[in-house]
């Protein structure tokens, strides 16, 4: 099995606006307002709208689940869920399991066919925030 590179996704948040406290953990939802992301076969922009639904959990975990759709540089929009846990040490890799859905049509429909996972670096950007995502497809 390998590891293939195929894009990075730069993704520009705003401040979080915390729920509080819920029966699965502390939820804040961070809004999507913009960024951009580039592969060898793929490039665009990060449509603002979407956000990460953020649960800090009792075992001071993490849960990421992210949804924002991408806009490609020929005009093609893609839609991406992208999820996963942040151990509670705060120091872990934090691993994602994106998943897009594209238009069939499209000459990006073999994202809806692989098998992806994506690791998130937080980023602290001229006093906002943000983050750098690379994904993998496994071959």
């Amino acid at each position: 099995m390998e590891l293939e590179k195929i894009m990075e996704v730069y993704v520009e948040c705003s401040e979080p606006m915390e729920i509080g406290d819920t029966p699965k953990g502390f939820l804040r939802v961070i809004p999507i307002v913009g960024g951009t992301f580039e592969g060898s076969a793929i490039k665009g922009s990060v449509v603002p709208g979407g956000a990460d639904w953020n649960t800090v959990r009792e075992d001071g975990s993490t849960e990421v689940w992210a949804r924002y759709t991408l806009e490609t540089d020929d005009g093609t929009l893609i839609s991406i869920i992208n999820e996963g846990v942040h151990g509670s040490n705060g120091e872990d890799t934090i691993w994602t399991h994106p998943s897009f859905l594209t238009p069939i049509s499209s000459r990006y429909s073999w994202l809806n066919e692989k098998t992806l996972i994506g690791k998130l670096e937080p980023l602290q950007v001229n006093e906002g925030l943000a983050v750098k995502l690379h994904f993998y497809c496994l071959e």
